[in-house]
């Protein structure tokens, strides 16, 4: 019975129109920038120079991986937590704007069981975003780039990252796996505030706003010191992983650190709807 109630909450998600714009702009962006940095001379010149500055040759290592990886680190920077946060500030708060969420309650299903499908169910949805901006930045990427060239990344405050083909390809595999983390954490953010009396917009801006706060915070070089205290470093445990020699400590800290954030968000939406009143 749960897994087919989870299944009418993904029905539900994936039935909307709505739901598609993430999937849809980020596809658009990747389009664009792979075409710019092919086609525009200039930019196409500055990617190759990045790479010969540090002494490899640009036709070895500006391939399918090193384009779509710099891509990456924009749009998980930009994009991802925007729609993330749209969706998990919709999974609660839409239902009460729709005038459905006290017909949902009249049935026989717990508070807590509802909140915690709703949550799963934003948690795959953060999975397959993260998974289709993997392949189709690769295969765009594909269609510009030589497929067979190897990684180069460059990350700042991190060592360089050099790789053939197949070890960057599983480096850059296992960072998207990473990133759904993050992607989770954003949206369970989001979840909380959406269980709170607010508008979707609202609970979306509201958890978007603190992440940048965060990440403010955390960019001013007078703070450097407490850069561990801020959840944006964190967030960023996807970009250890393009390192040849991956910190697995640092990995595993800023991955519990995330899960028991994104499990205290979970908490903090279902004990303060536990007490809301959806009768009046």
């Amino acid at each position: 019975m749960f897994f087919f109630q989870l299944k009418n909450e993904l029905w539900k998600l994936f039935g909307k129109q709505r739901t598609y714009i993430g999937f849809s702009m980020l596809l658009l962006a990747q389009v664009l920038i792979v075409v710019l940095l092919r086609f525009y001379t200039p930019a196409h010149r500055s990617l190759s120079r990045v790479v010969e500055r540090e002494g490899f040759a640009a036709s070895n290592y500006l391939s399918m991986l090193t384009v779509d990886s710099v891509i990456v680190v924009i749009l998980a920077y930009t994009m991802l937590p925007l729609y993330v946060a749209l969706i998990g500030g919709d999974l609660v708060s839409k239902e009460e704007e729709d005038g459905t969420l006290r017909m949902i309650l009249s049935r026989p299903v717990s508070r807590l069981r509802l909140l915690i499908l709703k949550w799963l169910a934003g948690c795959i949805f953060s999975g397959v975003l993260v998974f289709l901006l993997m392949t189709g930045g690769l295969m765009v990427c594909g269609l510009f780039f030589p497929v067979t060239g190897g990684l180069f990344t460059q990350v700042p405050d991190q060592d360089l990252g050099i790789f053939t083909f197949g070890d960057g390809l599983n480096h850059f595999v296992l960072a998207h796996a990473f990133l759904v983390i993050k992607a989770i954490t954003i949206m369970s953010l989001a979840f909380m505030f959406s269980c709170w009396n607010m508008k979707p917009a609202a609970a979306a801006i509201l958890a978007l706003s603190l992440f940048l706060i965060d990440r403010i915070l955390m960019e001013i070089p007078y703070f450097h010191d407490l850069q561990s205290c801020f959840i944006g470093y964190h967030l960023n445990v996807w970009q250890r992983v393009l390192q040849p020699h991956i910190p697995w400590w640092q990995i595993g800290e800023s991955l519990g650190i995330l899960t028991g954030a994104s499990l205290t968000f979970l908490i903090g939406g279902v004990a303060w709807f536990q007490f809301r009143d959806i009768k009046s």
